[in-house]
Order: C-alpha cells, then structure tokens, then sequence
C-alpha cells in the first residue's frame, strides 16, 4: 500500500552560520539558527518520510538535547531516516517540497537541491521537485526573519515500478 506524508520546518536566521538548503549551501550573509545545521528542507522532507510511515518526527529520532546531534550535517541524518524508510520495505515514489524565504533567491539551488535530494533517498532527479515562493511580506518570513520549508513525500513499496 502506497503512504503519504507531510513535513514542515521553520528556523530563524542567525549570523555566523552557514546557509544550507536541501544539503546544498547557499552563498548568504546569514544562516539558520538550529542545533544541527538546521537545514529546514532536509527536516520537512525527513518529517515526511518519517510521517508517511507513522514513525514519529526528527525530534524523536535526533532530539535537540542530544550533543550528538549539534551542528549535524542533516544529509547524515537524513541517509538514517532513508535507511529506516528501506528497511520497512518502502522507496520513494516522489517528493514535493516549498520553500518559503523573501531571501536569499531560491531559483538558482534548486538543481543542485534536487540533485542531493534524490541522491540522499536513492531516486531519480524527476521524482523531486523543489520550488520556492515568498510570504508577500506577511508574517516572519516576510520580515525576512527566517525560512519555512514544507514537504510531501509518497512511499511506495520496494519493487513497485514507481514510474509507469
């Protein structure tokens, strides 16, 4: 049976941090503010991984109290959730993500973050979709406080031709 799942993640901004979207880092004068490297599209897409299966969220699997986890490289963590997804019997079928930032422009990472995040799940490029939009100047992310991202995944079980 086919699963879907849902993730969002937000995270202010804070200066001397490096900017990482999607595993890909951004050329900016601020990061994220996080106790890993707080890379918003990684969580929303490992909250929806994680969702789609009913295990839980990141904050369960790599709780922020743990100092293990501090300044992780969420591609690492990712990879884990990946590997638990495979070990349940389930692939990728597609993922859909939103990113949601005034700033920095988004168009010209969205490539290279497709590219990391088919890589990281182990499907094709043509089964992620990254795109961006901004809030119109309302709310946090319209002050340019931080970015919010949001995702959907579909599992489907392993060996099920996804792509027909």
């Amino acid at each position: 049976m086919d699963r879907v799942g849902l993730g969002f993640d937000v995270h202010a901004f804070a200066p001397d941090r490096r900017l990482v979207l999607g595993g890909v880092e951004i050329p900016f004068t601020h990061g994220l503010a996080g106790h890993s490297d707080a890379d918003v599209v990684l969580h929303a897409v490992m909250d929806a991984l994680l969702g789609a299966l009913a295990l839980g969220d990141i904050g369960q699997h790599f709780p922020n109290t743990d100092e293990r986890y501090r300044n992780a490289d969420s591609k690492l963590l990712c990879e884990q959730v990946y590997a638990m997804i495979r070990s349940r019997g389930y692939q990728v079928g597609n993922i859909d993500v939103m990113i949601m930032a005034e700033q920095p422009k988004i168009a010209p990472h969205t490539t290279a973050m497709r590219a990391c995040i088919a890589e990281l799940v182990g499907c094709t490029m043509d089964a992620v979709s990254v795109k961006a939009t901004t809030m119109e100047k309302m709310g946090f992310v319209g002050r340019r406080e931080g970015i919010a991202a949001q995702a959907v995944v579909l599992l489907t079980p392993s060996g099920k031709d996804v792509h027909q």
